[in-house]
């Protein structure tokens, strides 16, 4: 984590992140960090769909037609989440972290983490095969901040 604060710092860019499942881990796990506010810029839980809709400004008909964990939403999140920010690096995230929730087509562990960097936006979809909560949510974070440490390079 400190490496990736030095990058950032290096290379002078700002992150922010727009966190569903997680509920604040991601930005929890960059801000516990010193140095971390030369780097991270905003940080929203939009965990109902009320706040993606209203917050995010996600369209509510894409929420109707493929459900906020889908790769559509998580593409919205994290597009609308870079116009807000003007950060270098968005990161969005959606997903069913269990342990209840998860259907045939969207189990738990089901999870989209979306990655802007300037004009260039990366969706990426991961199943998790824990079943614990806490799992999933670290597993999501830690996937995210090497999709970032990528991204930074």
């Amino acid at each position: 984590m400190k490496s990736l604060i030095r990058l950032l710092t290096k290379k002078k860019l700002k992150i922010s992140f727009a966190e569903s499942c997680t509920g604040g881990l991601l930005a929890s796990s960059i801000t516990s960090i010193s140095g971390a506010s030369k780097v991270f810029n905003l940080g929203l839980v939009t965990y109902s769909n009320q706040a993606k809709i209203k917050v995010l400004k996600v369209n509510k008909n894409i929420i109707r037609k493929h459900g906020a964990v889908s790769h559509e939403c998580c593409y919205a999140m994290v597009n609308n989440l870079s116009k807000m920010s003007k950060a270098n690096i968005n990161v969005s995230i959606t997903g069913i972290a269990g342990p209840k929730g998860g259907a045939k087509q969207k189990p738990v562990g089901l999870v989209y983490i979306g990655i802007k960097r300037g004009k260039k936006t990366l969706i990426n979809k991961y199943l998790f095969k824990s079943k614990k909560r806490s799992l999933i949510q670290k597993a999501t974070v830690k996937k995210a901040l090497d999709l970032v440490l990528r991204a930074a390079k």
